[in-house]
């Protein structure tokens, strides 16, 4: 067994434990494969293994695997989970399957007037800045609800949830206690009618406190592919 698939069941074994201790069907929670600074083959290797979901963080650098991996693509979902500047949202309308790193109306607007037509919607998650760093992207939870009415209104597009990267924590409890408060906002959109079903949060370091705080994908790289 290759390296990658020996990490891939290390830690498909590690959101069972959390979803057993949380209570939860571990087929309720997706493993989304961080692939950034990664090359091609990693990822084909990841494939082999059975993994299909990737997350990227750099669009150009995505472009390039998505092109080189072109024979695998009705295989692959590609998922784009980086800060997006307005000069790159052509290429993930037409590239991608998945955004979660919507955090304005017209990053959202740009994305579905992008969308090629003959493409499935576009799935997208609001990011949301749950800890209220000045520095970090993501949408105040207070403006998610008019953010999120305004995304699930445009063509192209099919609002699927929220996505959160909270601050590092120490320790279970505090991890868990700031995973929290995305998931409070997800129930509150959810109550206010919106058909949420996807809270992507969690990473190699504190999916366990995702889990128990509700997350259904957790984005993974250092365990999967080692140290960047």
């Amino acid at each position: 067994m290759t390296t990658i698939a020996s990490n891939l069941q290390q830690v498909h074994e590690r959101i069972v434990t959390a979803c057993t201790a949380a209570g939860r069907d571990p087929q309720s929670v997706r493993l989304l494969a961080v692939s950034k600074t990664f090359p091609a083959q990693a990822l084909r290797a990841a494939h082999a293994a059975g993994q299909s979901a990737f997350g990227e963080n750099y669009v150009q650098e995505a472009e390039t695997k998505i092109l080189a991996l072109t024979d695998l693509r009705a295989q692959l979902e590609w998922h784009c989970i980086g800060p997006l500047q307005s000069n790159k949202t052509r290429v993930v309308a037409e590239h991608f399957d998945w955004v979660h790193s919507v955090d304005r109306l017209k990053i959202a607007q740009r994305l579905s007037d992008q969308r090629t037509p003959s493409l499935p919607p576009l799935q997208v998650c609001l990011q949301i800045n749950v800890d209220g760093g000045a520095n970090k992207s993501g949408v105040p939870p207070a403006e998610a609800l008019e953010l999120a009415r305004a995304v699930a209104a445009l063509p192209n597009l099919r609002l699927r949830g929220l996505m959160a990267i909270p601050e590092p924590a120490e320790g279970f409890d505090a991890q868990k206690q700031l995973f929290l408060r995305a998931r409070a906002v997800y129930d509150e959109l959810r109550d206010a009618g919106l058909a949420l079903d996807t809270l992507s949060m969690g990473m190699s370091a504190d999916l366990e406190a995702a889990i128990a705080a509700g997350s259904t994908m957790v984005r993974v790289g250092t365990a999967i592919f080692g140290a960047r």
